[in-house]
Formats: structure tokens, sequence, C-alpha cells
């Protein structure tokens, strides 16, 4: 292990975060970049399944990231693999001493995910194969409805969302709807710090010291207070007691309840907010 894309193996590839993701992880892959990673084309059909149930609510759909976890195409396991030798053994046995579990997947499942990795990595090394698809399946008539049970209670199509259907186009839309805080979609700094997540420690002394939340995990806590200074904590179970505050929250908890249909519904609809 002798970079920090390996140190960090339990975020690579973490299966207890299944959700729906924006479309089909395979949507964007052309058949030149298939025949070019050399890759079986029904395996990879299936490893995109088999992936955006178990992975792509931590690294997204295409598996380049979202908040707290890598972009798998720029780690250096995932770009230095050769026919799963160092993919296979995290999927296979977890590393339960770095928090992540052992994976419920066949072996299978397992050779399957890592030939869509080794699609999705010539595909982002091959710009020319990728192709964004048409993501206006939906009707907008069903997303009106999910938008108003779902969302109304803190977004207004005529007031926060108001308009925003003119402002990018599907594919984006889809993209900031599903991933807020995620994403180069040009939110802007005010906005970008209106959904950072924030942390408050409380040490043995009752002393508080809150901030932006750098990292966190069982052993350590680090954090930016609102001067810019760096403080940094070990954790030794409860203590120091440690209250982390997401705005987006609300978003991420619906991430695993949305079906395809509800996320290509909604997307249609907010097209339509012009």
């Amino acid at each position: 292990m002798r970079d920090w894309d390996r140190l960090r193996l339990p975020l690579l590839l973490v299966v207890a975060c299944a959700c729906a993701a924006a479309q089909e992880p395979t949507s964007g892959i052309t058949g030149k970049a298939l025949a070019g990673s050399k890759e079986d084309p029904a395996a990879v059909g299936r490893g995109a399944k088999a992936y955006l149930a178990n992975c792509s609510g931590c690294h997204g759909p295409t598996a380049r990231g979202n908040v707290g976890a890598p972009d798998l195409l720029r780690s250096l396991l995932v770009l230095d693999d050769e026919k799963g030798i160092l993919i296979a053994p995290v999927l296979r046995n977890g590393r339960p001493d770095q928090g992540m579990p052992k994976p419920n997947l066949t072996e299978a499942q397992i050779a399957d995910i890592v030939a869509w990795l080794h699609v999705q990595t010539y595909a982002a090394g091959h710009r020319t194969t990728y192709a964004f698809h048409d993501v206006l399946t939906g009707d907008a008539k069903k997303g009106a409805a999910y938008f108003n049970a779902a969302c109304g209670s803190c977004h207004s199509a005529t007031g926060d969302l108001k308009g925003i259907g003119s402002r990018y186009d599907a594919f984006a839309l889809q993209a900031r709807w599903l991933q807020p805080r995620g994403g180069k979609s040009g939110s802007g700094a005010a906005a970008t710090k209106r959904s950072a997540i924030t942390v408050t420690v409380t040490l043995a002394g009752g002393q508080k010291i809150s901030g932006t939340l750098d990292h966190v995990d069982d052993f350590n806590v680090a954090l930016h207070d609102a001067s810019g200074e760096y403080h940094s904590f070990t954790r030794q179970g409860a203590a120091p007691a440690v209250e982390i505050h997401d705005p987006l929250k609300a978003h991420t908890g619906l991430l695993a309840k949305y079906t395809d249909a509800d996320i290509h519904n909604v997307t249609a609809y907010l097209v339509t907010l012009k």
C-alpha cells in the first residue's frame, strides 16, 4: 500500500450505500469504449447493474465520486488493476479493520463490476468514446406529483426553483437536483457555503469547537473553524462528543428511495419550470 489512494480502500467500493442513480451507469459509454477496453459487453452490462445497486450511492452513477467518497476513475488501485487482481479482493473481503464490511457479492458480480470499472476508466481516458444520452424520458405530470409530495415542503416551483428549467440543460439539471452539493454546476461560493457540512466537537471540559467538517471516521474528526484554523481530535468511543450538521440531509436521505422512474419524471417536470 504505497500511496494515499490505496490507504483509502474502505472508501473505494463501499457496498452498503445502495441507491437508485440518475440513469444506468452505462448510458454514456459507446461501442468504441467497449471495444477499446476489450471487456465482454455482457459482463459490463451486468456490472453496471451490480455497481448501481451496491456502489453508486457513494461513488456516483459514473464512479466519479461524491462528498466523502473518492473518484474511482482517478484511483491508482483501479487504474493499475489488471483482471481484477487489485479490485476483486476489496470487493470480495472488504476491509473490516478500516471500516468497510465484507460485501455480499458473488464471484460473478465481482468480475462484472471489475469489467464495468475497466470500461469506465477507458472511456475517461479516451473522451471521444463517451456520449451523453437524452435524459428526458420521464412523465412531467407524474414528476410534478412526486415533487409536490416529496419536495414541496422545502422547494417551490414559483419560488426558489422558478425558471430553473431555463438555466440548465436537462442533463445538468438532473445531476444538480440529485447531487446538489457535488458537481461543477456553478452553484457559486454563497451556495457552496450554505450547503457545507459543519460539525461541533464538545470536549471533556465542555468547550465547543465548531466549523466546516474536513474529515470524520471512527478514530478522528477534523474541521476548519470560522477563522480558517485547522483542528483535529482523536476519538475514543463517544468522546469527544461529535455533532454533524448537514443542510442537505433530506436530499441524501431520498437517494435510497428514488426509483429510476421517479428520477426521470422529476427531471421532466423541472425542465418545464421556465
